[in-house]
């Protein structure tokens, strides 16, 4: 008996700082800046070309964008849009291809929809292989 309620407790406890977290992040999440703005989004592909883009948008976030015009495709999963193409360029699972968002070179820990835009950002999509 006093084994299952220490069960219920624990359990209760669990829910409760999953709540609260769930809470902090919506809270203090980064915003991304409202009104136009331009950002940059560089493009190198797997056999190291470079294209570059140049949006002016009013959305607030790096995912909106580039679903917007068009630049990647994907598909939704638990952790937001997994990119599965860019500029035309599928990645190949059978060479452990995918594709990585960086903001002047350093790596975004954030889905492309959570990943906050202001006016003047450049953003790289890289072709990576092996993970």
């Amino acid at each position: 008996m006093k084994e299952k309620r220490g069960i219920i407790i624990a359990a209760l406890l669990l829910v409760i700082v999953c709540i609260g977290a769930a809470i902090l992040y919506a809270k203090f999440r980064p915003a991304g800046e409202t009104g136009s703005k331009s950002i940059t989004v560089q493009v190198v592909h797997a056999d190291q070309s470079e294209k570059s883009f140049e949006f002016h948008t009013d959305a607030a976030y790096l995912g909106e964008v580039l679903e917007t015009e068009k630049l990647v495709e994907g598909e939704m999963g638990q952790y937001g849009l997994f990119i599965t193409v860019v500029d035309g360029e599928k990645a190949d699972d059978s060479k452990q291809q995918w594709w990585c968002i960086t903001k002047g070179g350093e790596t975004v820990n954030t889905s492309a929809e959570q990943t906050p835009i202001a006016d003047g950002d450049t953003f790289e999509l890289t072709m990576k292989e092996g993970y």
